[in-house]
């Protein structure tokens, strides 16, 4: 059996060769303190018994690597064994049907984004394909678990992908099923690869931006600018930007809050000059009895007539009206995110830049510099709308100068 493993380590690739006796050495030791023989599966109270005996007298890291050998065993027995049906009854096929449509309806009482339903429906269908015949009722959180090992040791997609993944079953099992499970999970982990972002310098970004023109540009100086994702600019109101104050505000961001950033000076006229040209489009909306825009949450049937209002009109409006994905409402959506990807694209290769960078390094960038002229961390923090300081902290990382924002008394 353990050279069975073995095999299936080599194959996948998963362990290193030199680490390969060390894994089956935990298996073995493992399956003799258990009294278990090799060919039945552990369970994940069996495996914290034997990890809880193994750290009286060895370090943490030969724990962790103990660990994941007995991960790796499970999910080695579970391919060994598995002899799902082929075939799948139409009946089982219009209960999966029926889970979905009821993720979808659970997706939209919390108001989650159209990109969240497409990704949580995406990953319950690759659910479906796994687990294969398996009835809905007999689901538990070993097939989770199996499933994210799959991930892991088959596909091998990296800790954010499998952490989507987790997240979008772990809401069906919930919210759909109500099932609750997260304890019982204790999948083989993806590598979690710690890459520092890509960071344009002050000239490399002005490069760029002088290779671009019009409503792109200025949509690229704005995420610049004011440390936006790319999905939140494209979601900017009118009544967001206060030019004023020198303020923008981000509704509904990543993890679905609000918060303020900095409005740069240098672009007021050229907003003016943006939201003068939209008015245009929006009277003209007006006249020809367009539908109003998309309102986010519960604003749309509490205020239905709102999405009429100048106020919540896009600042960055498409050029043709579109079917709602969601209502099948004909109306006026925000620009389409390739549009600008594509522009962004084609002015790195014009600045003759040879990093790769994308939309979402401007974001990158805004923070690395505001970090290398002095600013407090938690005050870039804020500004970039992290919940976790640690996340922030990264920048740190590429920062390259005046990280402190201390002047020595010897420069004086």
């Amino acid at each position: 059996m353990l050279e069975s493993f073995k095999r299936f380590l080599s194959s996948k690739g998963t362990v290193n060769e030199k680490y390969l006796p060390f894994y089956l050495k935990w298996v073995t030791e493992g399956y003799r303190y258990l009294d278990v023989s090799l060919s039945q599966s552990i369970t994940n109270e069996q495996k914290s018994q034997f990890l809880k005996h193994l750290s009286k007298s060895h370090e943490d890291w030969q724990v962790n690597q103990a660990d994941n050998a007995l991960r790796l065993y499970s999910y080695f027995l579970l391919k060994r064994h598995s002899n799902k049906a082929d075939g799948i009854s139409e009946a089982l096929i219009s209960n999966w049907k029926a889970v979905e449509e009821k993720t979808i309806e659970a997706i939209r009482l919390r108001h989650r984004s159209y990109n969240t339903e497409k990704t949580y429906t995406a990953w319950l269908r690759q659910f479906q394909g796994f687990v294969k015949g398996k009835e809905l009722n007999a689901l538990n959180g070993k097939d989770l678990q199996d499933f994210l090992s799959y991930l892991a040791v088959e596909r091998k997609v990296s800790s954010s992908t499998q952490n989507q993944a987790l997240n979008a079953i772990v809401f069906v099992y919930r919210h759909v099923l109500e099932k609750d499970i997260e304890d019982q999970i204790n999948s083989v982990r993806a590598y979690q690869k710690r890459r520092l972002p890509v960071v344009l310098t002050v000239k490399e970004v002005n490069n760029i931006f002088d290779k671009m023109s019009g409503l792109y540009c200025l949509m690229a100086k704005i995420i610049y600018g004011c440390g936006l994702r790319l999905q939140e600019c494209l979601s900017l109101r009118i009544k967001d930007v206060d030019i004023e104050q020198g303020i923008v505000i981000v509704r509904s961001g990543k993890g679905d809050k609000d918060r303020r950033t900095v409005l740069p000076e240098s672009l007021k006229d050229e907003l003016l000059h943006q939201i003068s040209s939209v008015r245009e489009i929006y009277e003209q909306d007006r006249k020809d009895n367009i539908n109003g825009v998309y309102l986010p949450g519960a604003l749309e049937k509490k205020y239905p007539n709102a999405g009429k209002e100048w106020g919540w009109f896009w600042l960055f409006p498409a050029k043709t009206l579109s079917i709602d994905p969601r209502s099948r409402i004909v109306r006026r959506h925000h620009q389409h995110p390739a549009a600008l990807q594509r522009a962004f694209k084609e002015a790195v290769i014009k600045a003759g830049t040879t990093k790769q960078a994308s939309v979402h390094t401007l974001r990158h960038s805004f923070a690395t510099h505001l970090l290398e002229n002095g600013y407090d961390i938690r005050t870039i923090q804020e500004l970039l709308g992290h919940t976790n300081l640690q996340t922030t902290m990264i920048y740190t990382h590429v920062a390259s100068k005046n990280i402190l924002g201390v002047r020595s008394p010897l420069d004086k």
